[in-house]
């Protein structure tokens, strides 16, 4: 059966969590002196954080509010994978959105959803004039891996907001259009 992918409603967006986080991380990167360093770690994820829900809502609420688009893939009319663009500028020179939501069902990874979702808000932030993606990645091998696969670098100077919000994270960017020291 074929996936459904269209935009959620605002009453939908709690249904995010219904995403099955399953993951077992057995390495981490940690930023040390501007490089990444892959750190052994085991985590058996067995879903989200607790709390996170509780937290996270009314984030990405607001974010709905400002009129960030939400496109979530159906299967079988349960939501199996999730991605958001915030339309608040980032960046230090205010060029950037932020891929504020990126999250696939663990039975679904590996058939090609995230690089679906991720080109989802690439082409909303172009049409929104941004010259990239900020992301704020979780520090897992793999997250961090699929990012770097796409063509996501480090960024130079993390979001103020963004990386007190989640100091733990790995920063990136994905530039649009190839610029001078950018």
């Amino acid at each position: 059966m074929k996936n459904n992918i269209r935009q959620l409603t605002r009453n939908e967006i709690p249904q995010v969590w219904e995403i099955d986080r399953t993951e077992l991380i057995e390495k981490l990167y940690v930023l040390k002196e501007g490089k990444l360093l892959l750190s052994e770690q085991r985590f058996d994820m067995k879903g989200w954080p607790e709390g996170e829900a509780e937290h996270y809502t009314p984030v990405l609420l607001e974010s709905f509010d400002r009129g960030a688009p939400f496109w979530g893939v159906f299967k079988q009319g349960q939501l199996i994978a999730a991605a958001s663009v915030d339309p608040q500028k980032r960046g230090q020179n205010g060029t950037l959105l932020q891929l504020s939501f990126l999250h696939v069902s663990h039975q679904q990874r590996g058939q090609g959803l995230a690089r679906i979702l991720f080109d989802y808000c690439v082409e909303y932030a172009k049409k929104r004039g941004a010259d990239g993606l900020y992301i704020s990645s979780t520090p897992s091998e793999n997250s961090v891996n699929f990012y770097q696969h796409l063509g996501c670098r480090l960024v130079d100077t993390p979001d103020p907001e963004l990386y007190e919000r989640e100091p733990e994270d790995i920063h990136l960017v994905f530039h649009f259009i190839n610029l001078n020291n950018a």
